[in-house]
């Protein structure tokens, strides 16, 4: 994506943060025709020891129903692109004390290029669906063993997991960082605002914007 210096954000806690709040991904791959084929899916972020010793790697786990041809891509070309979106909202070029500026529109995302192999084990698969589970409705852990084995082999019959280990990735934090005459104004606005816009005083707050 484009990355102007000063949206780059090097800290790596901060892209884990917004993959982790905001887990609702886009996976993109090329399909037989080699044009992009797009799958939005919630992904599950794990940090796993390296084997180097260096820094963690980030794996991506997730999974689609079988008859999504997407799989089938990522088995045929295991690099992939995924995208996370954070909270976003509009920016009034009423925060400048000078008239002399045009609207803009503040973001958060992450892209990271992916390696893909598919989860393909029912047993592998089960572990896979209770990290999704364990983010988004930990209770329903109960009431999923208690489906019983042969509903539940036929449920993961019906999908096809995959690890997605990040190779590289790139975080955008577009705050007006370069404008802090700005800072003060925009964040008393967005507090006062919808949903992405609070979201985007709260990320304010936390990299010491507008204090």
């Amino acid at each position: 994506m484009y990355l102007p210096p000063q949206f780059n954000s090097a800290d790596p806690a901060v892209a884990r943060r917004l993959m982790r709040e905001h887990p609702f991904a886009s996976l993109i791959s090329n399909d037989d025709e080699g044009l992009p084929f797009v799958t939005h899916l919630p992904l599950h972020l794990q940090e796993r020891p390296a084997a180097d010793g260096g820094a963690p790697e980030l794996v991506l786990l997730g999974h689609c129903a079988k008859p999504n041809p997407h799989w089938r891509y990522l088995k045929a070309r295991p690099t992939a692109v995924v995208t996370f979106l954070g909270p976003h909202g509009y920016l009034s070029p009423r925060v400048y004390p000078d008239l002399a500026r045009v609207p803009s529109w503040n973001y958060l995302a992450v892209h990271c290029t992916v390696e893909s192999t598919l989860v393909e084990e029912p047993s592998a698969k089960d572990r896979l669906l209770k990290q999704l589970i364990g983010d988004h409705e930990p209770p329903y852990a109960e009431q999923w063993r208690g489906l019983g084995d042969e509903f539940a082999h036929k449920m993961l019959a019906g999908i096809m997991g995959f690890e997605l280990v990040v190779r590289s990735l790139q975080c955008k934090v577009k705050l007006n960082q370069h404008r802090p005459e700005s800072h003060a104004a925009m964040k008393a606005g967005y507090a006062q605002g919808n949903d992405h816009e609070r979201a985007l005083a709260t990320w304010m707050s936390s990299l010491g914007m507008g204090d």
